[in-house]
């Protein structure tokens, strides 16, 4: 085959695969009926995909690519925090848009290999986070703000799945980014040379973090910018504990 071909044969059957899934609900994937959806042999699935497992992974890491595309459509803007939330609302739509797909994303047993684009989409919301971090509206580290946030996105999306068409959850997602947004952020945008409000050492502290991270400081040795970044880690952490 050529390679063009090559790769309209193997989308294809990806396409179907995803199709066949949604129909079922998620409960059984036959590798004969995709076959046969996709009007190929069984031979040429397994040429492309070694076995059902295989074909599940491809179709999660397809998902996660069309997730990534609408992740990247998003406009960012000045506000950092502001983009977060449009993130936020991004990935609670992608969910409720391909339920299935979602349960298999984040839902199940992960696939054997963690996908590029899982990893793009973890950046992304990273880079965010770190421009909020340096205009001082984040009071704990971007690294620990990206767990928490990844962790309750993906805990909201699957139960707002799983409650469809129930009564009870129409504003679950907007409490529940309120609640992110109380642990991890600061209460208001700062003036210039103003602390950020709510958890001014902690903001002020990640703030030096976020700066390190992206360029070490030239005057210090390394073991001293270790040091430094420990220092202001504890800084952070102490002045969120006695906040709480």
């Amino acid at each position: 085959m050529n390679a063009p071909r090559d790769m309209a044969v193997r989308d294809q059957i990806l396409r179907v695969a995803a199709r066949l899934l949604a129909e079922s609900g998620g409960e059984s994937l036959s590798i004969r009926a995709v076959c046969s959806a996709a009007g190929v042999g069984v031979p040429t699935l397994h040429h492309y995909f070694r076995d059902r497992q295989g074909l599940l992974d491809a179709v999660v890491a397809h998902g996660f690519e069309q997730y990534l595309t609408t992740k990247q459509a998003v406009v960012t803007t000045e506000d950092a925090v502001a983009d977060l939330r449009r993130y936020w609302d991004n990935h609670v739509a992608f969910g409720l848009a391909h339920p299935t797909l979602y349960r298999l994303m984040y839902g199940s047993a992960y696939p054997s290999r963690r996908p590029a684009a899982a990893d793009e989409v973890y950046r992304l919301l990273l880079r965010a986070l770190h421009r909020a971090a340096r205009s001082r509206r984040l009071r704990v580290p971007p690294d620990t703000a990206a767990q928490l946030i990844s962790a309750a996105a993906v805990g909201v999306t699957l139960t707002l799945i799983r409650k469809t068409g129930q009564n009870g959850t129409g504003d679950l997602a907007d409490r529940a980014w309120a609640a992110v947004l109380a642990a991890i952020g600061t209460a208001a945008e700062p003036g210039p040379g103003q602390p950020a409000a709510g958890a001014a050492p902690a903001a002020q502290a990640v703030a030096l973090l976020a700066a390190l991270d992206s360029q070490p400081s030239s005057v210090l040795s390394p073991t001293e910018n270790a040091l430094l970044h420990e220092w202001l880690t504890r800084l952070a952490s102490a002045a969120v504990t006695h906040s709480g």
